[in-house]
C-alpha cells in the first residue's frame, strides 16, 4: 500500500461529512433570522442572537471535544457528534417560541463543534505526513464549497418551499453523514501512560483544553479571521451602500473559485518549501484585497477584491491549520485541531459584534482600509510567533520522521 496516497476512501468520506455539516450551517445561517422574525415575531436583536448563538455553541463543543476526544476515541466521537447533530436538527421542527429556538441553536452549535473537531482530527491523522499541508488544504476545500453552496441553497429553498422542508432537508443531510461515517476506518493511535496523563490530567488545567504549541499560530488565525469577518458579515450592506448589489451576489462564488484553483498548488508548496512561502504572500494579498475593497467603484473591482481575499485568507486558513497539526504530537492532535478552530470561530463569530460598534464611526470604506493595514502589520506578529522559527521546526520534524 502506498503510504503517501492522499485520496483514500476514508479521506473522501471524512471530507464529505465535513462538507455536509458545514452545508447545513451555512444553509441555515442565511435564513434562520428571517424565520425567527416571521415565526416568533422576534426583534432585530433577537434575530441576530438566534443567528450568532450557534457560534457560541460551536466554541463550547470544540473546547470540550478537544479535551475528551482521545479518551472517547476519534471514531466514536464522530459518531456521537453526528447523532447529537441529527437530534438537535430535529428540534427545529418542534421549536415553539424564541426561547426554545435559542436553546436549539446553542445545542446545534455544540453538535457541529463536536463533529467539526472530530472530522478535522481524523482527517489530519489519516493524511500522509509528507502531504500534510496539501491534504489539509483539500480537506478545507470542503468547507469552502459549503460557504458558496449553502447560502445559495438556503435562499433558493426559501423562495420555493417552506421553512419546515428546509429543516427536514437539513435532517436528511445529517442522516446521510452518519450513515457514511460507519464506513470510515480510523487507525488506532498508540498512546503511552505518560501521554494519556498529559491529555487527561485531573483538575482544571488550561493545557487539558488547549494545546499550548498551537496557541501562537491560533493567535494569527484569530487576527486574520477577525478581519475577514468584516467581509463575511457586512459585504451585502456595503454593496447596498455603493450600489453594487448584483455584483456582490457573485462575490463569494469568485472567492471560492480562487481558493479551489489555488489550494492544490499552495498546499504542495507548503509541504516542500515551508509555511513561510504561503503565509508572507498571504498577508500581502489579503491586505491588498481589503484595501481594494475599500475603494471599489465597479462590479469588476469588487470581484477582483473577492479573488484576492480568497487567495489570501482562504490559503492562510488551511496553512495555519496545517501548522497547528504539524507542531503537535499525535496524541494531542485533537487538542491542536480544537485550538485552531476555537480561534477561527472566535474571530468569525465575535468579529461582527465588535465591528458593529466601529462601523458607525468609520463607515465601511475606512473600516476596510484599517483592517487591511491590520492584516499587513500582522506579518510582524507572525514573524515573531512562528515565522522566524519555521526553518528550525521543519528541520526538527524531518529528523524526527
Amino acid at each position: 500500500m502506498n503510504s503517501s496516497r492522499l485520496w483514500t476512501k476514508d479521506f473522501i468520506i471524512v471530507s464529505g461529512i465535513n462538507f455536509l455539516i458545514n452545508l447545513v450551517f451555512y444553509l441555515l445561517i442565511v435564513i434562520i433570522g428571517e424565520y425567527a422574525v416571521n415565526q416568533f415575531h422576534a426583534s432585530t436583536s433577537e434575530a441576530g442572537l438566534v443567528t450568532g448563538i450557534f457560534i457560541i455553541g460551536s466554541l463550547i463543543g470544540r473546547l470540550f471535544t478537544g479535551r475528551f476526544i482521545e479518551s472517547l476515541g476519534r471514531r466514536r466521537t464522530l459518531f456521537i457528534g453526528l447523532v447529537f447533530f441529527i437530534i438537535t436538527t430535529l428540534l427545529y421542527l418542534i421549536s415553539s417560541n424564541i426561547g426554545i429556538m435559542l436553546t436549539t441553536r446553542l445545542l446545534h452549535g455544540i453538535a457541529a463543534g463536536i463533529v467539526g473537531t472530530a472530522t478535522g482530527t481524523v482527517a489530519a491523522q489519516i493524511i500522509p505526513a509528507a502531504r500534510k499541508a496539501e491534504g489539509i488544504g483539500y480537506f478545507s476545500m470542503s468547507t469552502t464549497l459549503a460557504t458558496a453552496i449553502g447560502p445559495f441553497i438556503g435562499l433558493y429553498m426559501t423562495l420555493h418551499t417552506t421553512f419546515q422542508m428546509i429543516f427536514i432537508f437539513s435532517v436528511v443531510l445529517g442522516i446521510i453523514s452518519f450513515i457514511t461515517s460507519l464506513f470510515v476506518y480510523v487507525p488506532a493511535v498508540t498512546v503511552t501512560a505518560k501521554q494519556t496523563g498529559e491529555t487527561q490530567g485531573e483538575g482544571f488545567k488550561l493545557s487539558n483544553f488547549i494545546e499550548p504549541k498551537a496557541v501562537p499560530i491560533a493567535l494569527i488565525t484569530l487576527v486574520i479571521s477577525f478581519c475577514y469577518s468584516s467581509v463575511l458579515s457586512f459585504i451585502k450592506f456595503y454593496a447596498n451602500e455603493i450600489n453594487l448589489v448584483s455584483a456582490a451576489s457573485f462575490f463569494f462564488l469568485i472567492y471560492s473559485i480562487a481558493v479551489l484553483f489555488s489550494r492544490p498548488f499552495t498546499g504542495r508548496l507548503m509541504d516542500t518549501r515551508g509555511a513561510n512561502y504561503i503565509m508572507y504572500p498571504g498577508f500581502v494579498i489579503l491586505a491588498a484585497g481589503m484595501v481594494l475593497l475599500s475603494s471599489v467603484n465597479s462590479g469588476l473591482m469588487l470581484l477582483v477584491a473577492g479573488a484576492l481575499i480568497g487567495l489570501g485568507f482562504g490559503n492562510m486558513q488551511s496553512s495555519t491549520q496545517a501548522i497547528a497539526v504539524k507542531l503537535t504530537p499525535a496524541h494531542r492532535m485533537g487538542l491542536a485541531t480544537s485550538t485552531f478552530f476555537i480561534a477561527l470561530d472566535a474571530g468569525l463569530g465575535f468579529g461582527p459584534y465588535i465591528l458593529g460598534f466601529i462601523i458607525p464611526v468609520t463607515g465601511y470604506r475606512s473600516l476596510y482600509v484599517i483592517l487591511g493595514l491590520a492584516v499587513f502589520v500582522s506579518t510582524v506578529l507572525y514573524y515573531f510567533l512562528h515565522g522566524k522559527k519555521e526553518h528550525d521546526l521543519r528541520a526538527n520534524l524531518k529528523s524526527a520522521a
